[in-house]
């Protein structure tokens, strides 16, 4: 098999593949299952994907490398050309859903308490199990001190649906959490909010949405073709920091997660 067909096969079976393909499953391509044929390369694949991801440029699709393998996308400058085929709202999460989404991301691995410590408040439980059932969050292990509390860090799901190989390329919040460690806890949270709102919108991100506070922290929304069947349960209603006290926002948060 010479270079342009191996190539080829590469293409072929990335634009009919339903998620990434890895390294090692694209070997698979190569080897008859009698295990005759001939034997390609880690290296050699990856040059080929290179090759691969330079005929495509220019193109409306990309070549792209993720957490758990390679695979094609449509670029970001046409999300906006896509969307007018789907015109469904996408999926909102409430800010306390994001805050806690956030601290996961950047402080990984963090326990339930931690994440309570950084916000000032309660987390309320279906936030993490919406998290955890999203395989955006997961159990890693336990932390070795008293009631053994599970420690809490990003899928690798979590980095294919943003679009990452690696958590070293989300955006630069992580620098705004160490600033905001010497500050108040209303600061942290104005710090997190803005932090994870322009995450979440920026091109080529999944389509997210932050929850006004005018809006009601009830209703549901259609999912996003390109997240599947979701439907979000708020976290508790977070009001605007700087128009309420901590202390009635832990009471409504309290409240909601003792109903």
């Amino acid at each position: 098999m010479n270079t342009a067909e191996a190539k080829k096969v590469l293409e072929t079976a990335l634009l009919c593949a339903h998620e990434p393909l890895s390294i090692s499953a694209l070997k698979k391509l190569y080897v008859d299952p009698d295990g005759r044929g001939e034997e390609v390369g880690a290296d050699t694949i990856r040059s080929l994907l290179e090759q691969l991801r330079g005929d495509w440029a220019g193109k409306g699709i990309e070549v792209v490398s993720l957490a758990t393998g390679w695979r094609f996308q449509s670029r970001p400058e046409m999300k906006t050309y896509l969307e007018r085929l789907n015109p469904e709202r996408p999926p909102k999460y409430s800010r306390a859903t994001l805050e806690t989404l956030a601290i996961i991301a950047y402080r990984q691995p963090v326990t339930r308490g931690d994440i309570e410590e950084i916000r000032g408040v309660a987390v309320n439980s279906l936030t993490i199990k919406m998290l955890e059932e999203r395989n955006w969050v997961e159990a890693i292990g336990h932390r070795d001190v008293p009631g053994r509390p599970a420690l809490l860090a990003t899928t690798r799901q979590f980095l294919d649906d943003l679009g990452l190989a690696s958590l070293d390329q989300m955006p630069p919040l992580q620098q705004a959490l160490k600033g905001a460690e010497q500050e108040g806890l209303l600061e942290q949270i104005q710090s997190l909010d803005a932090g994870l709102k322009s995450w979440v919108e920026r091109d080529g991100a999944p389509r997210l949405s932050v929850v006004p506070h005018s809006e009601s922290t009830e209703s549901t929304v259609a999912p996003a073709a390109s997240l599947g069947q979701v439907v979000v349960p708020d976290d508790t209603h977070v009001p605007d920091p700087m128009a309420d006290t901590l202390s009635v926002e832990h009471n409504k948060e309290s409240n909601n997660e003792s109903a």
